[in-house]
């Protein structure tokens, strides 16, 4: 009987720290734990207006892609064809993630080319400043397209 009760007591012990470790902290952070763009971050607060897709191709779109985030992580902007608004995460390494992009659903006769640069957006892994640009980069690398800073 003291073998049945010391297991008892063993199963208890093991029960309780599982349940600990359930209650505690999660390993990576919720929605509202993420990290927020700030006001001195070199790409919040600036207007981007679309340069180029991929390396090389520029777009002619009724109204000029462009895009801006807010301190508090806020994206609004246009595709070319409609108005979007979303969320960005900025991370350390230059990482930048895009996120719940949507937008009016007002057809253009470019709207394959506003759908592009939606994709391009939520394809960026990586971004880099270069004066007045700014180049998305995919998680391979590849560079996605290239921004310019509004004047």
């Amino acid at each position: 009987m003291n073998k049945t009760l010391s297991g008892r007591a063993l199963l208890l012990v093991l029960v309780a720290m599982t349940l600990a470790a359930c209650g505690g902290k999660p390993s990576e952070p919720t929605r509202d734990e993420a990290p927020r763009a700030t006001s001195d971050h070199p790409v919040v607060g600036q207007r981007w207006n679309l340069l180029l897709v991929g390396t090389d191709e520029r777009l002619s779109m009724p109204n000029t892609p462009h895009f801006v985030i807010a301190p508090d992580g806020r994206v609004s902007g246009h595709d070319g064809c409609n108005a979007i608004n979303g969320r960005v995460q900025l991370g350390d390494g230059n990482r930048i993630q895009f996120r719940e992009l949507a937008g009016t659903k007002m057809g253009c006769p470019q709207l394959d080319d506003a759908r592009r640069v939606t994709t391009m957006m939520e394809s960026a892994y990586r971004y880099l400043i270069d004066h007045d640009r700014l180049v998305f980069f995919g998680p391979d690398q590849r560079v996605l397209g290239g921004w310019r800073k509004a004047n």
